[in-house]
């Protein structure tokens, strides 16, 4: 198992990354549609919380795999059969969603996450054998993720035993969030591994295509349900389109930058991109579950409010977009997306909730809709009239070198 190279030409994701990005699905979908009957019932603020952990377990499991994979997929017998193993532990660690979002019984999902972890374990041992070149590295992944996970282990049991006060399960769960994502960042100090720019920008890429994909399916969730209800009404038609016009504008959005280049040219700020991307991440999820409520609410009765599922909507696009810009400034040579454009929309978008009690909640989704279609419109015609500068200026000195020739 040695390291594979940073330019490898034509590197894309192979088929067992796809089969292992299906198991995440079905982990994504149970972990939304909590929050989406969280959001239904009024609970979303008391919910939030444990979404972002279970949310931060499936990522964490899903980032880790990635960039070990990038550096050292070699897709013999021993590497799929490890990788089948941390997809066994996905489905395990999304059985025990609804347990641990709502009664917060992390159980399950601590087995489910131990059985991916431990694998990845294996995978990083078995690359300290075989690459000496890497063997401090891979060793030091090996044992740092192993110290961790012996800390998630005791954190459950230390909860189950009633040993651990209830008002520290948070600040221990958060020490041993700041444990995870340092991790990478000690054991690359000896060698930084081989990942390869063009390859993480793909599998971000089809990572977020998963989750407005997820998106999709709670707001069709929604809809099966409100048809069920009382058929089709204007606001359902209204929220149903402006929530697939609103996908379809993020989705131009976040591909507006092909990010690649930017990792390539710039591998010492791939750690604030990569993990800026589980907010951006978070938000698509959670607007999923607040699509799927604004949609069911047109046929069945809901106990939020109509500003609750306005700001339920509102919330992840805003996180969503600011994010987007700053993670895209870190690899773009130059903002692709105005920053006073980013601003403007997220304060539109921000600003509409309020209104849902007077308006209705379909008239605010149509609104932020219209708002990111806007801030779409907008940064094309900008990137527009920046190619048409650029190549003015790079025709200009050939039309003065052809009139000096000609004089």
């Amino acid at each position: 198992m040695s390291a594979r190279s940073i330019d490898e030409p034509h590197r894309v994701s192979s088929q067992l990354e796809l089969l292992f990005d299906l198991t995440f699905v079905v982990a994504v979908a149970a972990v939304t549609a909590e929050l989406a009957h969280a959001v239904a019932d009024g609970r979303s603020p008391g919910e939030l919380v444990p979404f972002l952990q279970v949310f931060f377990a499936i990522w964490w499991a899903w980032m880790n795999f990635t960039w070990f994979a990038s550096a050292y997929d070699t897709d013999d017998v021993a590497y799929r059969l490890l990788t089948m193993v941390q997809m066994a532990g996905v489905l395990v660690l999304a059985a025990g969603v609804p347990a641990a979002t709502g009664h917060g019984d992390f159980g399950v999902v601590t087995v489910g996450y131990l059985i991916m972890r431990m694998a990845l374990v294996a995978q990083w041992v078995r690359a300290g054998i075989d690459d000496p070149a890497s063997r401090r590295t891979a060793l030091r992944y090996a044992a740092g993720i192993t110290v961790v996970q012996t800390g998630w282990i005791l954190r459950f049991l230390l909860a189950e035993s009633g040993a651990l006060p209830s008002w520290s399960a948070l600040p221990f769960f958060l020490c041993l969030d700041v444990m995870e994502v340092a991790l990478p960042r000690w054991a690359e100090l000896v060698k930084p591994t081989t990942w390869h720019p063009h390859h993480i920008a793909e599998r971000y890429g089809l990572f977020t295509i998963i989750l407005l994909g997820e998106s999709v399916l709670a707001a069709s969730r929604g809809v099966e349900g409100a048809l069920d209800a009382d058929g089709i009404t204007w606001p359902f038609v209204v929220i149903a389109f402006s929530g697939l016009v609103l996908l379809f504008a993020l989705w131009w959005l976040y591909f507006l930058v092909q990010a690649g280049e930017g990792l390539r040219d710039r591998r010492h700020r791939s750690y604030l991109w990569g993990y800026g991307h589980y907010g951006i991440f978070a938000a698509l999820a959670a607007l999923g579950a607040g699509l799927e409520v604004a949609v069911t609410q047109t046929g069945h009765p809901v106990a939020a409010s109509p500003v609750a599922l306005g700001y339920a909507v509102a919330i992840p696009v805003g996180v969503f977009l600011a994010l987007l810009w700053a993670v895209h400034a870190l690899v773009a040579e130059e903002p692709v997306i105005h920053p006073v454009a980013v601003l403007s929309c997220v304060v539109v978008v921000m600003s509409l909730p309020p209104a849902t009690a007077v308006v209705g909640v379909a008239t605010v989704v149509a609104g932020i809709a219209a708002a990111c279609v806007l801030l779409v419109v907008v940064t094309i015609a900008t990137a527009t009239r920046r190619r048409a500068r650029l190549a003015e200026r790079k025709s200009e000195p050939a039309v003065t070198s052809s009139e000096a020739a000609l004089s």
